[in-house]
């Protein structure tokens, strides 16, 4: 779990492996009429988007990250999915001491903003770790590539589809302090992943200036992060919702993620 709270975190994202577990779609159930899929409504993100990072960790210009939506149309069944991949990389001389080659996917539902397939394929350091799930949303069950079937409620996120459907939440309104929970599926055990408004403010990168919403994730102390609010992204005030900046602060040091390019999104930015 802490692999996961760090990469979701810093989005960790990056092209370029080709993963080791091949998706397969004939076992995932697409169809039952008694059971009505969540319905999300919004114009936040594209197929054809594309996200890239620098990553640092302390002083060292520690990998770069890239997420994005394929320029491809994906069925599973009769459901329109976007096809999400990523992978991180580490780069330099960090590749000395930690060398990080990880790859994600997820096949998420046009309409409904959730998964329907994930995979993982992460190589950090020594440490290895292949994962694949299917998620049968009409019966409310996950199924991992090792036999085992999780109880799940309607609409469960992955760790990759939560970032994307976090960018469709209603902020219109929204006061500091104010908290948002989305349920995730991560390491075989539902997750709540919460995010606290703090503020509204521009911030300026090496990519220019950006009017941004601030936001901090609420986890449990002793995890990854000393305190709640170790760990700060800002996010353009505007629809695309796009992270800008990332700066945490966990056990063993400090990760910085910060926009170096962007391209393909589905709104003007809120960029000077």
């Amino acid at each position: 779990m802490k692999n996961s709270i760090l990469l979701t975190g810093a989005l960790i994202a990056t092209q370029g492996l080709t993963p080791m577990i091949e998706p397969s779609f004939e076992e995932i159930s697409t169809s039952n009429e008694s059971v009505q899929l969540p319905i999300v409504h919004h114009s936040a993100f594209q197929r054809g988007e594309r996200l890239e990072y620098d990553v640092s960790y302390g002083w060292l210009d520690a990998g770069e990250a890239i997420i994005e939506i394929k320029d491809e149309v994906k069925k599973i069944g009769e459901r329109d999915v976007m096809h999400v991949v990523g992978t991180g990389n580490s780069k330099g001389t960090f590749n000395w001491f930690f060398k990080v080659r990880d790859r994600y996917e997820t096949y998420l539902d046009e309409e409904g903003v959730f998964p329907w397939a994930f995979v993982r394929d992460i190589h950090e350091g020594g440490f290895e770790m292949q994962q694949y799930y299917t998620f049968d949303q009409y019966n409310q069950k996950v199924k991992t590539d090792k036999g085992k079937e999780f109880e799940v409620p309607l609409g469960v996120q992955d760790m990759i589809s939560s970032f994307y459907r976090a960018r469709t939440l209603d902020l219109d309104g929204v006061m500091p302090g104010q908290t948002f929970e989305i349920q995730s599926f991560m390491d075989n055990e539902i997750w709540p992943l919460k995010i606290k408004f703090l503020r509204k403010e521009a911030i300026t990168i090496d990519h220019g200036t950006f009017d941004c919403m601030v936001f901090v994730p609420v986890v449990q102390e002793g995890r990854i992060f000393k305190q709640d609010e170790d760990m700060m992204v800002w996010v353009t005030d505007d629809k695309n919702r796009i992270p800008v900046l990332a700066k945490a602060s966990i056990l063993v040091g400090s990760i910085k993620m910060e926009l170096r390019s962007f391209k393909g999104l589905a709104n003007p930015v809120a960029m000077h």
